[in-house]
């Protein structure tokens, strides 16, 4: 059997964007004696990691992969993740009837909020 350990996401600003996805996630910074690298992970330790990886990349849009985050409370997460630094993505091709909000995190890597409730 095999499972998702950790995601890995290039960062230009490791501070910034841990302070952003630990807010966003609930998650805590995992020890490391990396200047360029570091790992999140969920306070209770189940769920994927998400580590941040301090590598010069080309922002590609559409990203050819992103995060669905999931949630019962869909208005008041996206509120709040934009007022930790995220900023909603506009896309001519969304339905209108979608159960999904685009946003970007302060560095312009695209993710959704999924509304649960659908």
């Amino acid at each position: 059997m095999i499972r998702v350990g950790s995601i890995v996401l290039r960062v230009d600003d490791l501070q910034r964007q841990a302070e952003f996805w630990g807010a966003a996630l609930g998650y805590v910074r995992r020890p490391s004696d990396s200047d360029d690298f570091m790992m999140l992970g969920p306070r209770g330790g189940v769920g994927p990691n998400l580590s941040l990886d301090m590598h010069p990349s080309p922002l590609g849009v559409p990203p050819r992969i992103h995060l669905d985050l999931y949630t019962d409370d869909q208005v008041g997460e996206v509120e709040r993740l934009k007022a930790l630094g995220a900023s909603e993505v506009q896309w001519d091709k969304r339905p209108l009837d979608a159960d999904y909000v685009i946003l970007a995190d302060p560095e312009g890597n695209r993710f959704c909020v999924v509304d649960t409730n659908r």
